[in-house]
């Protein structure tokens, strides 16, 4: 992927395939390609050269506005609109597909419920009235409203305290098991992929330095850097078990 005609690429030599109903963890620094790679795969950044498939249809002949509408987007900074309620946010692209306002309220107060934000209390709120937390979970409803197989995630949890962080972890894997969803996952924090993620792909500079499961990686990584990411985890888990043990 080049922005410049191909002088300089945000993105080079990238080959990846994600298997249906796994979740992929896209990992590296700020700066390395890892949401280029994500928007490319609904066509928020078009390809400059390349191919990517989805459920083996070539993206490009695909009308990126409703590609967009099959695949769930997750923004790092939520997104929501602050003028519509809960409900109204979450029925976004529904409206948009054309479904009748009983199929759309029926699915909408599912995902609420399922996002564990009782439809009878949340879904006439307004964005601003609800906790960090509360509006990522919105999030993921309004991603997940339409029903589709394919979830991108840009950061969707680096915002949040660290109890809520652990507990939208846990629910994604859940939903992700109980959908079927085939996610793709950017972040930085080394703990969270290795807890979410089935493959791990390692970006710097644009190009992906290693690629597996996250035993894979953590017992033979392929490039220095990799091992010293995976080393991060270890030192601080060891750091951890060093104060509790000096404590009083």
């Amino acid at each position: 992927m080049s922005y410049d005609g191909g002088v300089t690429h945000a993105v080079q030599d990238i080959g990846l395939s994600v298997a249906a109903g796994s979740l992929l963890v896209l990992l590296g620094e700020s700066g390395c390609g890892k949401t280029t790679t994500l928007k490319m795969i609904n066509r928020l950044t078009e390809l400059s050269a390349g191919r990517i498939t989805v459920a083996g249809q070539d993206i490009q002949c695909v009308d990126p506005v409703q590609l967009r509408r099959q695949i769930g987007y997750v923004f790092q900074g939520i997104g929501l609109f602050p003028h519509l309620t809960v409900a109204q946010n979450v029925a976004t692209v529904p409206q948009l597909l054309g479904w009748s306002g009983k199929e759309t309220e029926a699915q909408t107060h599912a995902l609420l419920d399922m996002m564990g934000l009782a439809p009878e209390v949340y879904a006439g709120r307004y964005p601003g009235e609800l906790s960090g937390g509360q509006q990522q979970r919105v999030g993921v409803a309004r991603a997940l409203v339409a029903r589709p197989k394919v979830l991108l995630m840009d950061e969707p949890f680096g915002a949040l305290d660290p109890i809520t962080r652990d507990e939208l972890q846990e629910q994604l894997k859940a939903l992700q098991r109980s959908l079927g969803l085939t996610i793709v996952l950017v972040t930085h924090d080394m703990t969270e992929a290795l807890l979410l993620a089935d493959q791990i792909a390692v970006m710097q500079t644009g190009r992906i330095l290693g690629y597996g499961t996250p035993a894979e990686l953590m017992s033979n990584p392929p490039h220095e850097y990799i091992r010293s990411l995976m080393a991060m985890p270890r030192k601080q888990a060891e750091r951890v078990d060093q104060i509790a043990g000096n404590a009083p």
